[in-house]
């Protein structure tokens, strides 16, 4: 039986149990919104090593990080040291987009040394058999997703709500379709004039997804890929479409989560997850970005942040993260670890300003140690501290009381000396 089936025979598992004490919850709250399709936890049967999240209404905003190698870099090894530095920079998820090398044995070691949640994209791994995605046939998209599922992933992406109904929308747009899976899934439809594969085999994925418990991600093939085509007839289409399909997946017992944009104006963040959670009847939602300007290359883990921000704060449940490499090419290890602090720095905002129970007591805590001068432990708490104490020894003499910016002028020494007086 999966976490879904479970929860709504109240039946408290082990998984509930832990990410109960996680999110400090009465696990019978956490189990009623399990039932209720409100919080996933994404825990393949197969994965033994797996340490539980839950994701979704009430909880920590969590924050996912995409790895993966590409056909111009390849390397297993390179693969699993940015594996470990979005698990040492304490991302909560990780997707292996892998479309390079050998994508089997990278997504094995991937999920054999991650104690997060793995996720994939099947189809990907499905277009490299071939040399154009046209050549795969029905089975070939279903026997890739049935492949990930039985590998041991957590959850997969599947851009299931891209119908051919659509494609007059997407006509009128300046970007057309930004996502890799919904363009491939979109050629092989128009090709063969045919509706999509995976919406049309969706009650085997399914059954495939509730025999290893496997959480469903609908993926947004229709985001916006810029800002001028946000929120637009082709988005919404497909909104409608994850609606169904999300209904469809509970009467089956099957986990599932919903994925959103992309570009959107800050002005438009709040109306598009006020939509996706009315449309999609309250699932968890999985954004990317929101990223809010298209000028900013090289810094969209900031547009990115910004976005994912005020998205989690009004109501979003999972960001997946952006790095400065983003639009540009694969990022390196060093733009991974960036890409993951800022989506946790948003997070984290969120979290704050909903007034989640002791999200607050972090900043208090640092607060403390500033309020006392108390370097080391300021440094200590900072969400990077590696990148704090580099600063720190570079601008400052570590036996120095204050820092170089202020130095005799510190406005804490000062304010505190007057009040003593």
């Amino acid at each position: 039986m999966t976490q879904l089936e479970k929860a709504r025979n109240n039946e408290v598992t082990r998984q509930i149990e832990i990410v109960s004490k996680k999110e400090n919850i009465d696990v019978n709250v956490l189990r009623k919104k399990i039932a209720d399709g409100r919080v996933v936890i994404p825990a393949s049967i197969l994965h033994k090593n797996l340490d539980p999240i839950g994701i979704g209404e009430g909880l920590k905003i969590k924050v996912n990080a995409n790895i993966g190698s590409s056909p111009d870099k390849a390397d297993l090894n390179y693969e699993l040291e940015k594996l470990q530095v979005c698990i040492d920079a304490k991302a909560d998820a990780v997707m292996d987009l892998s479309t390079g090398g050998d994508i089997d044995e990278i997504r094995w070691e991937i999920i054999k040394k991650s104690a997060v949640p793995v996720g994939t994209v099947p189809i990907y791994q499905s277009a490299c058999k071939v040399d154009d995605v046209v050549e795969l046939s029905e089975k070939d998209f279903i026997d890739g997703i049935r492949k990930h599922i039985e590998d041991g992933v957590d959850f997969i992406t599947i851009h299931a709500g891209l119908l051919s109904g659509s494609i007059p929308f997407i006509k009128k747009r300046l970007m057309g379709v930004v996502s890799r899976g919904g363009a491939l899934t979109l050629k092989w439809m128009v090709h063969h004039n045919c509706e999509n594969p995976i919406y049309s085999n969706f009650d085997e994925i399914l059954k495939m997804a509730k025999k290893y418990d496997v959480t469903l991600s609908l993926g947004d093939g229709l985001r916006p890929g810029c800002l001028k085509d946000a929120t637009d007839e082709a988005q919404i289409s497909e909104l409608k479409v994850l609606g169904d399909l999300a209904l469809r997946a509970w009467d089956e017992n099957v986990q599932v989560m919903i994925e959103g944009p992309g570009h959107i104006p800050l002005d438009q963040i709040e109306k598009n997850i006020k939509m996706q959670k009315e449309i999609c009847h309250g699932a968890p939602f999985y954004v990317l970005g929101p990223i809010v300007t298209d000028v900013a290359p090289g810094y969209d883990h900031i547009t990115s942040a910004i976005g994912g921000c005020l998205a989690a704060y009004y109501g979003a449940d999972f960001l997946c993260y952006v790095t400065p490499a983003e639009h540009l090419g694969l990022p390196n290890v060093e733009e991974v670890k960036e890409g993951v602090i800022a989506s946790r720095i948003a997070a984290h905002a969120a979290d704050v300003a909903k007034g989640l129970d002791g999200a607050i007591n972090w900043d208090n805590k640092m607060s403390e140690a500033r309020s006392n001068l108390d370097w080391r432990k300021m440094i200590d708490l900072s969400i990077n501290p590696v990148l704090a104490r580099d600063i720190r020894e570079r601008c400052t003499d570590a036996d120095e009381d204050v820092c170089s910016m202020c130095g005799r002028f510190c406005s804490i020494k000062t304010s505190k000396c007057v009040m003593n007086d």
